[in-house]
């Protein structure tokens, strides 16, 4: 079975977590920070947290807002779960804004418009939660601009998009987002093994997500009330979490970093050589947007039914039965039982509705050979044969 994704291990890799293994530290020493200070110099931020994991990122930047149950935050229905979970877990309300029927990711136009009505209604955002959707940047600097006119924090959510660029320059890097979170799964762009990070520019919340990740106790002297009462202090300022990472972890994704150019080059040529081989199929293959490079997390395609003549769940289950991983990002957040009992319902946004009933997810990941790639086009083409 070729997978949809898979991590690469390296023999450098393995060496430095054995490295990290007969070190003094296992957890809270030198390679979480060194991690930290590599990933936010690569998208050029000024802090990088790193966290348990993405899931708990996203929640600790809500918390870093201080989001709570009279407050309301936005997000894509095409995503995992947690981009619109993160608001709950702080009890404040979720909505949608449906996708780009194009690019696939948040539609800014409809984003604007209903914007536009919640203002006239009262009942503005206190944040978006951006997702980068497959690796691609949404339109940040048309958000920000739009944050700014209505008074909303944004979260960028790059759990897909470690190394992509937009506009020229690295996401993470802060210019459209208050916060930029990263997701380091073994089936991302580059891997802890679990992981993730939160990324800004702001150090008033750089801090905050530093004691909320453990917590919420400082050892910062500047940061508590009172005096020190010695070198063994420390002050537990609020109510946080457990959601530490591991220098086990970050002594794996250091090294996966200094990679990080080689994971997007084969990615970025596995792309292009599915857009060829792929041409002339009834296929819809993804759209780039302009001033966005992706990371190629993932390679989605959607399937023209009506030119095909079978059913979506046809079409994966041959793709599965010829030995090709194939899988489906995502289902629409709103139609989830959790989400339908808080009073979504189907037809709510119709455009995710619709691609979620035509999209499959081929194999794409640094390892996937060109033998390999070309079994999943042999074999998607047969599965889509009139």
């Amino acid at each position: 079975m070729i997978p949809y994704g898979r991590q690469q291990i390296s023999s450098d890799d393995v060496a430095a977590v054995v490295a990290a293994l007969q070190s003094d530290w296992l957890t809270q020493g030198p390679a979480i920070e060194r991690f930290e200070q590599a990933l936010a110099a690569r998208c050029q931020a000024r802090h990088a947290v790193a966290v348990c994991n993405a899931t708990a990122a996203l929640h600790l930047a809500c918390l870093a807002l201080d989001l709570g149950p009279v407050d309301s935050v936005w997000t894509s229905p095409n995503t995992f779960v947690a981009s619109a979970n993160c608001a709950r877990y702080c009890g404040a309300k979720v909505d949608f804004v449906d996708i780009d029927p194009a690019t696939w990711n948040l539609d800014v136009d409809k984003l604007e418009a209903k914007l536009v009505e919640a203002k006239r209604a009262g009942h503005l955002p206190r944040a978006l939660v951006a997702v980068a959707f497959s690796g691609q940047s949404c339109d940040m600097a048309r958000i920000a601009a739009l944050a700014k006119v209505y008074g909303f924090a944004v979260i960028e959510d790059a759990s897909h998009a470690v190394g992509a660029t937009y506009q020229g320059r690295p996401v993470g890097c802060g210019d459209f987002a208050d916060m930029t979170v990263f997701s380091f799964h073994p089936v991302k762009i580059i891997t802890t093994g679990e992981g993730g990070a939160i990324l800004t520019n702001r150090t008033d919340l750089a801090q905050r997500l530093q004691r909320l990740r453990s917590h919420g106790i400082t050892r910062d002297p500047a940061q508590m009330q009172g005096n020190s009462h010695g070198p063994w202090y420390y002050q537990q300022r609020e109510l946080g979490f457990n959601y530490r990472i591991t220098d086990l972890q970050t002594a794996l994704g250091y090294s996966q970093l200094q990679r990080l150019d080689d994971f997007l080059a084969r990615r970025r040529a596995l792309a292009a050589r599915y857009d060829q081989l792929l041409a002339g199929l009834p296929l819809q293959l993804p759209t780039r947007q302009a001033g966005a490079e992706s990371a190629w997390h993932l390679y989605v395609v959607r399937l023209q039914l009506d030119r095909i003549g079978q059913t979506h769940r046809n079409v994966f289950e041959a793709l599965r039965a010829g030995g090709i991983g194939v899988n489906v990002h995502y289902i629409p957040v709103h139609l989830q039982p959790y989400y339908a009992a808080l009073g979504f319902q189907p037809g709510d946004f119709p455009e995710a509705e619709r691609y979620y009933a035509e999209a499959i997810s081929l194999p794409m990941y640094a390892g996937l050979t060109d033998a390999q790639q070309d079994d999943v086009v042999v074999q998607l083409r047969a599965a889509v044969r009139p």
